[in-house]
C-alpha cells in the first residue's frame, strides 16, 4: 500500500435527511491517500448513504465533502475522481467482458489501441486474462465481481468505492475474494472505501475501520484498536463476541464485577464509579476448580466451533461465555481466571434515562410526548412559565408490555445488549427519543412494545 499520510477525502459536518428522518448526523471523517477504510455497521446505520454521498449519487443536506482538496459536495458523479463497485455488480448482460470493462473508456472516446491496453491491464490485475470475449452471464459470481472491479479500476480513479461487494457470494468464495481484494489494494495503491455489515470482513481487510450506528460514527481506529479497545458497549458488542458486564471502578487499577474485585490496568475513572467491563471470551482461562480461580461456576453448554469450544458458565447469577481449546462437560464445576490486561474498562454512556420535560401540575409531568402521573412535587419547587425540568428514570423501572396498546406510549426495540445477568435494551419511542431498559425478559429486535413508567419511579429534577 502506498500511503503518504496525505488526506484525500475530507467529510466535514455532513448530515443527510430524508423527510423528518435523519440518515446521517454530523459526520466528520478524514481518509488518507492509499488507505483501505471500511465503514462498518448494522443495516440502517447510514453506511451506504455515506458512500453514496462520496460517490455523488445523493447530495448532503448539510456540510461539505472534499476530494483531493476540491470541494465536490454538489459535483455530479461522472465528474468525481471515484468509481463505485455495487453489491449487485450492475454489469451489462448484453455486452461481453471486454465491452463491459471498456464501457467508460468508450464514453471518453479513448483511442482503440489505448483502450485495449488498459482493458488487458485491468483484466490481468483482477486475474481474468483470456476472459475478455466471454459472455458475462456465463461467469461465476466471483468472476462477475472481478469484472465489476476491473470496470471500475480501468478508469484509474483516485478512490474506489465498494458497497458490500461480496455479500452475494457464498462463504468460501467470499473468503477467497477478501484475500484478492487485499492483494489488489496493495498492487493498485489507490484509496479503497469499503462498506460492509460483516465484522470479520472489516477486521480482515482494513487499515482503518469506521464503526457506525444510527447515523453517527461511534469509533474510528485500526482493527486491533477497535477489537481490543472498544469505545462503548455498542462497539464491544458489534465487533466480535464479548462479555459485557456492569462494574464499579473501586479505584485506579481495581474493578469490581460479578461480586468480586479484580486487578486491571485502567486508570482515571475515579473511585466507586459505575463502569462497563468488557472481557473477550478467548481471554478467560477455564480449568477444574482450584484455589487460583477468581470465579467459580458450572458449565451450562459446550459447543464445538471448529477451532475452539464455546462454553457458557454460570457464576452465581452471571452467565460468562468462554472460548477454549479444551472442552468441559455440561454440569462440570470450573474455575475462571482473567489477567489484568485482558479486562477492558469503559466509561458508562449513561447511568439512567434522562428526559427534558415540563411540570403540568403538582402530580403530573409531560415528557416523551405524553403526560405522566408522578409523585407529588412541593408547590415551591414547581417552576413558573412552564420552564423545562429534568426527568430521570432508572433503567430497571421502565416496564415493557407485549401489547403495545397497553403502554402509556409505544416504541420499537432497536438494540439488545446482554449484560451477563440481564438485557439492556434501546427502545425508540414513537416520540423519536430513545428509552433505555434493563430487563430479564427476552425481546427481539424490532419488537413493538408498550412503555409504562409508574409515578413513584419518575424523578423530577427542578
Amino acid at each position: 500500500m502506498q500511503n503518504d499520510n496525505k488526506t484525500i477525502i475530507e467529510i466535514n459536518n455532513v448530515s443527510k435527511f430524508f423527510g423528518d428522518k435523519t440518515a446521517l448526523d454530523h459526520i466528520n471523517l478524514s481518509i488518507r491517500k492509499g488507505e483501505f477504510v471500511t465503514i462498518l455497521g448494522p443495516s440502517g446505520c447510514g453506511k451506504t448513504t455515506l458512500l453514496r454521498l462520496i460517490a455523488g449519487f445523493q447530495t448532503a443536506s448539510e456540510g461539505n465533502i472534499c476530494i483531493s482538496g476540491k470541494e465536490i459536495t454538489q459535483t455530479p458523479p461522472h465528474r468525481r475522481p471515484v468509481n463505485t463497485v455495487f453489491q449487485k455488480y450492475a454489469l451489462f448482460p448484453h455486452l461481453n467482458v471486454y465491452d463491459n470493462i471498456a464501457f467508460g473508456l468508450k464514453l471518453k472516446k479513448m483511442p482503440k489501441q489505448d483502450m485495449t491496453r488498459k482493458v488487458k491491464a485491468a483484466l490481468k490485475m483482477v486475474g481474468m486474462t483470456d476472459y475478455e470475449y466471454r459472455d458475462v452471464d456465463s461467469l461465476s459470481g466471483g468472476q462477475q465481481q472481478r469484472v465489476a472491479i476491473a470496470r471500475a479500476i480501468v478508469n484509474e480513479p483516485e478512490v474506489l468505492l465498494l458497497d458490500e461487494p461480496l455479500a452475494a457470494l457464498d462463504l468460501k468464495m467470499r473468503k477467497d475474494m477478501q484475500m484478492e481484494l487485499k492483494e489488489m489494494h496493495k498492487r493498485l495503491g489507490i484509496t479503497f472505501v469499503y462498506v460492509t455489515h460483516d465484522q470479520e470482513e472489516a477486521l480482515t481487510l482494513s487499515d482503518t475501520i469506521v464503526v457506525m450506528s444510527e447515523g453517527k460514527i461511534q469509533q474510528i481506529g485500526t482493527p486491533t484498536d477497535i477489537y481490543n479497545e472498544p469505545i462503548n458497549a455498542f462497539v464491544a458488542d458489534f465487533i466480535g463476541e464479548s462479555n459485557i458486564l456492569n462494574g464499579t471502578m473501586v479505584k485506579d487499577k481495581l474493578v469490581r464485577f460479578c461480586g468480586q474485585e479484580f486487578e486491571c490496568v485502567d486508570e482515571g475513572f475515579g473511585e466507586n464509579a459505575p463502569v462497563d467491563v468488557v472481557i473477550r471470551p478467548e481471554d478467560l482461562y477455564i480449568f477444574p476448580v482450584s484455589d487460583r480461580a477468581q470465579l467459580r461456576g458450572v458449565v451450562q453448554s459446550c459447543i464445538f466451533k471448529g477451532v475452539h469450544y464455546e462454553m457458557a458458565v454460570m457464576c452465581a447469577d452471571y452467565e460468562i461465555i468462554v472460548q477454549d481449546y479444551h472442552a468441559f462437560e455440561v454440569g462440570s464445576e470450573v474455575g475462571l481466571l482473567v489477567k489484568p490486561f485482558d479486562i477492558h474498562i469503559m466509561k458508562k454512556e449513561r447511568t439512567c434515562n434522562v428526559f427534558e420535560g415540563k411540570v403540568k401540575d403538582a402530580t403530573h409531568v409531560e415528557f416523551l410526548g405524553c403526560e405522566f402521573e408522578c409523585a407529588p412535587i412541593p408547590s415551591e419547587k414547581i417552576p413558573e412559565n412552564g420552564q423545562p425540568v429534568r426527568i430521570e428514570v432508572d433503567f430497571d423501572k421502565v416496564i415493557l408490555q407485549d401489547d403495545a396498546e397497553d403502554g402509556m406510549l409505544t416504541g420499537e426495540v432497536k438494540f439488545i445488549l446482554y449484560k451477563g445477568n440481564h438485557y439492556h435494551l434501546t427502545v425508540l419511542s414513537d416520540w423519536d427519543e430513545n428509552v433505555f431498559v434493563d430487563t430479564n425478559d427476552v425481546w427481539d429486535d424490532s419488537d413493538r412494545v408498550g412503555i409504562t413508567i409508574r409515578p413513584q419511579d419518575i424523578r423530577v429534577i427542578v
